[in-house]
């Protein structure tokens, strides 16, 4: 890496640190000031303040840095090449981690201010192993429900329901996959939909089926692709679903000629402002809105996980802390004021806690060539 956008990226960590350190208050009282933030930021700080335990100042520092941290990682993965290793946002330290194959190369990752660690994998290898679990899948013991890369420890997890572990390990021996880069997970719960047939906003399928709408885009929104096929049409808001793909994945675009703002509703009476798409990294925050249970926020686990839900299988999906509940599908993802994802399902709830999948915005915008709407 050329040594002056080293020195611009960490001066930019260094800046943006020492301005939220400097500019936040003091007092701890002041944690819990009402002042307004523009473009919905109290809401989604308190948000990140009650999920995450983290006072109004630190959310405030936490966003920073997380910015900061994801222009870190998208030079890295491009510089270090075939020696990248993956990344992921460390919160207690405020800096993103950056896995290294090659020794060499260790230098190059902590002159962009990362972390770097040395790693047995690269980020294509585990990426290859992914995709040829993908073609096993299908095949799998019912107890599997899933796999992803773990940018943490550098491995794939390969998730199952509790109890299952030995016959999962014994499919694992039959897909050919190097084993000694896969480690099995047992989960809590069997993945499921988040969609559900009772009465509610905010939109409907099916006169009774309802899902939450994931984000405004030019010509109308975008949701699950499991709520709704393609030719079905929606209430509240009124439109018809030019697009779903499920499995596979799980996203739709339903054409709407009702108004359209770059908004999320934060269920708490304000709306968080949608500024773009920018990917944030592994350990980053991340925030959901959706009609049955509102705002909630966690971190961002994993990415490239394949889920196998009993309807089928769902690829390129990305893990979370972050709970929800049936009704909550098709809702909005975010980090900061950037537009993540689309609920997909997952398993536990919002009262004992869980997890929850969604599917990356961009390629939904990429599949139907509409662009999100910004403010």
């Amino acid at each position: 890496m050329k040594l002056g956008i080293a020195c611009r990226l960490v001066g930019t960590l260094l800046l943006a640190t020492a301005t939220v350190a400097t500019a936040a208050p003091a007092a701890s009282a002041a944690d819990n000031t009402n002042t307004a933030e523009p473009d919905g930021a109290a809401s989604l700080l308190k948000a990140m303040q009650r999920d995450l335990g983290l006072s109004a100042r630190e959310s405030r520092l936490r966003l920073y840095r997380e910015t900061i941290a994801e222009q870190v990682r998208h030079t890295l993965r491009r510089t270090l090449g075939n020696s990248y290793g993956g990344a992921h946002y460390d919160a207690a330290s405020g800096r993103l981690v950056v896995g290294v194959t090659d020794r060499s190369r260790l230098a190059d990752a902590r002159a962009a201010g990362a972390r770097a660690e040395l790693v047995q994998y690269s980020s294509r290898y585990l990426e290859g192993i992914a995709e040829r679990l993908d073609g096993s899948l299908r095949g799998a013991p019912a107890a599997v429900t899933g796999h992803y890369v773990d940018t943490t420890d550098n491995s794939v997890v390969l998730t199952a329901e509790r109890g299952s572990a030995p016959r999962v390990r014994e499919f694992l021996r039959s897909t050919g996959v190097p084993t000694e880069a896969v480690r099995i997970t047992e989960t809590p719960g069997e993945p499921r939909l988040y969609a559900d047939v009772i009465g509610g906003n905010p939109y409907y399928t099916g006169g009774d089926t309802r899902c939450s709408i994931g984000f405004a885009v030019r010509g109308g929104f975008l949701s699950a692709g499991h709520c709704a096929a393609t030719g079905d049409g929606t209430s509240n808001p009124a439109g018809t679903v030019a697009g779903s793909s499920f499995p596979g994945d799980d996203f739709s675009f339903v054409r709407s000629s009702a108004p359209g703002k770059p908004l999320v509703n934060d269920y708490g009476g304000g709306t968080v402002n949608i500024a773009g798409s920018t990917e944030a990294p592994v350990g980053a925050s991340v925030c959901r809105s959706g009609s049955t249970t509102g705002w909630h926020c966690g971190t961002i686990v994993g990415k490239h996980q394949s889920v196998r839900y009993p309807e089928g299988i769902v690829e390129g999906l990305t893990r979370t802390d972050v709970c929800a509940e049936p009704g909550d599908s098709g809702g909005s993802f975010v980090s900061g004021r950037q537009a993540q994802g689309i609920t997909s399902g997952g398993w536990g709830n919002c009262t004992s806690g869980g997890t929850t999948f969604f599917q990356p915005v961009n390629e939904a915008l990429g599949r139907y060539g509409v662009s999100l709407l910004t403010g």
